[in-house]
C-alpha cells in the first residue's frame, strides 16, 4: 500500500517550509518515528519523523524546494516485506498459495496472474557469463520476458532503442545504443590534427556531440548523483570499460575522488549582482522587525561601565565546583543584573495589548537571547529564569547557545519571551540600537569589555570597560523608567555585591 506523507503546519498557524535535507532515498526501510527530512519554517529548523513502517518509494520534493502545509513530500510502501517474495492480495506470499510442483495447467486463473505478477517481481537470475543489461557494451538478456516496474504491464521482446542519428562521417557503432551511456553539458571541442583523432569508437559508445562530454554511468548511479550533488562530468569511472558506479559518486561526495581534470574553460565574467530568496527564518526576522520598528516608538539610552569587578567575579565562579561543568561567562551575570532589575521596575517586563488597549504586565520572566545563526537571527529564550538559581541559568545558557548553533532551535523555545538581551560585544561591536522583539518592551544590547582609560578615586587607571545600550516602547517604558533600569543594571556590573543586596 503506497502512502503519501504530507507537509504538516509545525508550528502556530505556519503556511509554508523549505525542504533543507532529505535523510532517507527511495528504496530505504523506514521505521515509525525515523527522522526521515529536515525542513526550514519561518521560525526555525525542523525534523520530522515518518508515521509509517516501510520503503520509501519517492521523494516527492527535491532539497531547496518552498512549499505548502499538506503538499505530498514523500511516498511510502508500507505493504508487503521487503527483501522477499511478493505478496498476493491476502498478505501470504506468493511461495505459500500453492505446492511448488504446481503446473500452469493445475492453476487456476488466479495462480496463473499471481505467478505472472511473481514473475514481474522476483527477476531470474541472468546465464551464466551474462552482462548486467545496462552495463556498457553489454549483450541484452537471452530471455524474452523482461522484468519490468509493477503496474506497468509485462513487456516482451528485446528492448531497443531507436537509432542515432549518425554524424557526417561515419563512425563505427555497436548495433544496439547503449541506455548507460548519457551526455552532459561541456566544453565545446578544439580542433586537433587528424592523427590525433582515435580510429574508431569503442565497442558500445554513442559518439558525444558538438559541446558535450560523454559519461558512463548507469540509471540509479545518475540518480544517486543528483541527490548528492556530485557532478558526473568530473568524475574517472572505476567499473568496466571506465564506468562510474556508486562508490565513485559516494567517494566523490566525502571530497576522498580526485575529479577527472576539466578541459580548459573560458573564462566567464565575473559576477557583479547576486540575489538570495528571502524564505524562512530571514524571511520571518524582516517581517518581525518591520512590524516592530513601525509599530513601537523606540527611544535608545546607552551606558558605560566599568565591569573589571564582574570580570574579576567571572573568573572566581569558575573556580567553585558547582560551576565545573557550565560556561560561566561575562553574559552570565548581565543576564543575572537584568533579571534582578526587572525585579525592581516589573513594568519594564510588559507588553502592548492594542486590541484591548491595556498593558500587559508579565510577573515572570522568560528571558530571550539573540543569536546569530547561519540562516539568520533567532531569539530563543529561558521559560521562567527570574526563578533560576546561577548554576542553573548558566546550564540554560549554554544548552540554549549551543542548540542555536547547531541549527535545532524549535518554535517552541522562541515563542513567550518577554524582554530580551542581545551579545553584540562577541562580534568586537562597543553599542547599537536594537530593535525590539515584537510583543516586548524592552532589549539590552552587551557591547564588547575593552581595556580603557577609567578615572578610579580621583586617579587614572586602566579598567575593563564595557557599553550597554537599552532600547524600549516608549508607549510604555517612559524616560524616567527606562533611564532608572538601566543605571541600577550598570550598578550591579560595577559592583556585583548589589545583586545580592537588591535580589
Amino acid at each position: 500500500m503506497r502512502r503519501e506523507f504530507k507537509l504538516p503546519d509545525v508550528g502556530e498557524g505556519l503556511t509554508e517550509a523549505e525542504i533543507v535535507r532529505w535523510h532517507v532515498r527511495p528504496g530505504d526501510e523506514v521505521k515509525v518515528n525515523q527522522i526521515v527530512v529536515e525542513i526550514e519554517t519561518a521560525k526555525s529548523i525542523v525534523e520530522l519523523p515518518i508515521p509509517w513502517d516501510g520503503v520509501v518509494a519517492g521523494v516527492l520534493v527535491e532539497e531547496g524546494r518552498t512549499v505548502d502545509v499538506g503538499t505530498p513530500i514523500v511516498a511510502v510502501d508500507t505493504g508487503g516485506e521487503t527483501g522477499g517474495a511478493g505478496q498476493g492480495p491476502t498478505g501470504q506470499t506468493l511461495a505459500d498459495q500453492g505446492p511448488a510442483d504446481q503446473g500452469p495447467a493445475d492453476q487456476g486463473p488466479a495462480d496463473q496472474g499471481l505467478k505472472a505478477l511473481a514473475d514481474d517481481m522476483v527477476p531470474k537470475p541472468p546465464e551464466e557469463g551474462a552482462v548486467e543489461p545496462g552495463a556498457h557494451g553489454s549483450p541484452a538478456p537471452k530471455e524474452e520476458r523482461q522484468a519490468v516496474l509493477v503496474g506497468y504491464g509485462v513487456k516482451t521482446g528485446a528492448s531497443k532503442r531507436r537509432p542515432r542519428k549518425q554524424p557526417a562521417e561515419p563512425i563505427p557503432a555497436a548495433p544496439v545504443a547503449n541506455p548507460a551511456r548519457v551526455e552532459v553539458p561541456g566544453p565545446a571541442p578544439t580542433a586537433r590534427p587528424a592523427e590525433a583523432v582515435p580510429a574508431a569508437a569503442p565497442a558500445g559508445a554513442a559518439p558525444a556531440g558538438p559541446g558535450r562530454v560523454a559519461v558512463l554511468a548507469k540509471p540509479p548511479v545518475r540518480k544517486l548523483a543528483k541527490d548528492l550533488g556530485v557532478d558526473l562530468a568530473t568524475l574517472t569511472g572505476t567499473g568496466p570499460q571506465g564506468s562510474i558506479t556508486r562508490d565513485d559518486v559516494h567517494a566523490a561526495a566525502q571530497g576522498g575522488l580526485q575529479a577527472a581534470p576539466e578541459p580548459v574553460r573560458q573564462a566567464e565574467p565575473q559576477r557583479r549582482e547576486e540575489r538570495v530568496p528571502v524564505k524562512g527564518v530571514r524571511k520571518m526576522t524582516a517581517q518581525a522587525m518591520v512590524a516592530s520598528a513601525f509599530t513601537a516608538p523606540h527611544v535608545t539610552e546607552f551606558l558605560q561601565v566599568d565591569v573589571t569587578e564582574t570580570m574579576e567575579a567571572v573568573r572566581r565562579l569558575r573556580a567553585l565546583p558547582d560551576f565545573a561543568e557550565v560556561k560561566v561567562s561575562p553574559l552570565l551575570l548581565v543576564c543575572r543584573a537584568l533579571l534582578t532589575g526587572v525585579r525592581r521596575y516589573p513594568m519594564i517586563n510588559s507588553s502592548w495589548d492594542e486590541a484591548a488597549q491595556e498593558i500587559v504586565v508579565k510577573h515572570y520572566v522568560n528571558l530571550g537571547i539573540a543569536a546569530a545563526t547561519p540562516r539568520g537571527l533567532v531569539v530563543p529564550n529561558i521559560k521562567d529564569a527570574h526563578a533560576l538559581p546561577l548554576p542553573e541559568l548558566a546550564r540554560q545558557l549554554g544548552a540554549l547557545a549551543e542548540t542555536a548553533r547547531a541549527g535545532r532551535t524549535q518554535p517552541a523555545e522562541m515563542a513567550g519571551g518577554t524582554i530580551t538581551i542581545t551579545n553584540v560585544g562577541v562580534f568586537g561591536v562597543d553599542a547599537g540600537t536594537p530593535i525590539l522583539n515584537p510583543g516586548e518592551s524592552a532589549i539590552l544590547a552587551f557591547g564588547q569589555v575593552r581595556d580603557m582609560p577609567w578615572v578610579v578615586d580621583g586617579e587614572l587607571a586602566v579598567r575593563k570597560v564595557t557599553t550597554l545600550a537599552l532600547s524600549f516602547d516608549h508607549r510604555i517604558v517612559d524616560g524616567e523608567l527606562g533611564s532608572m533600569f538601566l543605571r541600577d543594571v550598570g550598578a550591579m556590573l560595577e559592583d556585583p555585591l548589589r545583586m545580592l543586596a537588591w535580589g
